[in-house]
């Protein structure tokens, strides 16, 4: 099977913008959480998109105090009043309301260009006492092993100047220079702000908001039911994050003045393609008839199927095995598969019907059916 860093590795500021209504209600706690130690005053570059809504409620219900810096595009409806908001454009480098300010922590969640955390550094440096930084575990130059550590060695930029890339040049070649630049981002974070610095790599984001359906394609395939394929023979490894897992742990870490590099991959013990089919079950109650097709017929067939990636060989056959210990070991928790599956469903559902009619990502049932058709024949 072709699996390419376009579909594995889309994460940030390239993912698919999320809607605003009525999203918003899938970012509140759903029971009391206890108040921080200490208030930290927190500014949150982003904070409307996927994990940031996330992050800032849980922030909120801590006691921190919150100020998001963004070009305004989608609204928070949610925070009237709880929230200031403050507004740029990285991209042209208007950064002008982010000078002469003061905050404990800075959480960089959008960036993938290393020439927006240059000017953030220009402008915050010595105001910030703590920059956490989202990155990606597309950054590791071998993702061809499992039981990749922060350690790993990480990809090379090969272009001109990485200063010079912009968003459309990175759309263009996403799959050579997503991971590169993603890294010189990491480095210049520590050139600005020295080593009071987080970085955190996430591998798949998941759950309720995730407007990408690449997780979503399989609990909405399972609750379909009758013939379903499936790649593989069930034992590849996946991996995935709840984006409420994630939001909130970045915060935790922003209290603890946690510094250090993590991969923030779950869930804590491994889950298998078959593992998952089977949580899929337990919450939609429906229980397909899998057939099992080999990842060479895939790839005869020039199908992408995804989170799933064929653990036996190729490129990114350790993108299901990343190592997870360092991060559970800073505090990293994760909720039960089956909420995150139920949450993810809830909120899918209760999009506007055209949102649902035609998925983001995977199959349809029509090619579906003509690649078992196929795969009958072949046997």
């Amino acid at each position: 099977m072709t699996t390419t860093r376009r579909d594995l590795l889309k994460f940030g500021a390239l993912a698919a913008a999320s809607a605003a209504l009525p999203q918003w209600a899938w970012a509140k706690q759903s029971k009391p959480v206890e108040r921080a130690a200490k208030p930290l005053n927190i500014l949150i570059l982003g904070g409307t998109g996927f994990t940031g809504p996330f992050q800032v409620n849980y922030a909120l219900a801590r006691g921190h105090k919150v100020t998001l810096f963004n070009r305004g595009k989608r609204p928070s409806p949610e925070w009237p009043g709880e929230v200031e908001q403050l507004f740029g454009d990285r991209n042209t480098g208007d950064l002008k309301s982010l000078q002469g300010r003061k905050w404990d922590v800075c959480i960089d969640n959008p960036t993938s260009l290393p020439f927006w955390v240059r000017d953030a550094g220009n402008v915050l440096k010595g105001n910030v006492g703590h920059y956490l930084f989202i990155s990606t575990i597309s950054v590791y130059a071998d993702g061809s092993k499992p039981g990749i550590t922060e350690d790993a060695p990480l990809a090379v930029y090969e272009g001109k100047d990485a200063m010079a890339e912009t968003q459309e040049s990175l759309r263009a070649d996403i799959e050579h220079l997503y991971g590169p630049l993603k890294a010189l981002s990491e480095a210049e974070a520590h050139k600005q702000f020295g080593e009071r610095v987080t970085i955190v790599r996430p591998g798949y984001i998941v759950g309720p908001r995730d407007e990408t359906d690449r997780f979503t394609y399989w609990p909405h395939r399972v609750a379909q039911g009758g013939e379903m394929l499936v790649p593989g023979d069930g034992s590849d490894p996946v991996q995935i994050i709840d984006g409420r897992d994630l939001g909130e742990w970045m915060i935790r870490l922003a209290e603890a003045g946690t510094l250090g590099t993590f991969n923030a991959v779950g869930p804590a013990k491994p889950l298998s393609t078959t593992a998952m089919l089977k949580g899929c079950e337990r919450v939609t109650g429906k229980k397909p008839t899998y057939t099992h097709v080999s990842p060479e017929f895939l790839e005869e067939q020039k199908v992408e199927l995804p989170i799933w990636v064929p653990s036996k060989s190729g490129p990114y056959a350790g993108y299901g095995a990343v190592s997870n210990a360092r991060a559970i070991g800073a505090g990293l928790t994760y909720r039960p598969f089956d909420t995150t599956v139920t949450d993810l469903l809830a909120w899918f559902r209760s999009q506007p019907a055209e949102r649902q009619a035609t998925l983001r990502a995977g199959i349809t049932r029509e090619q579906e059916a003509t690649l078992l058709k196929a795969w009958r024949a072949k046997a």
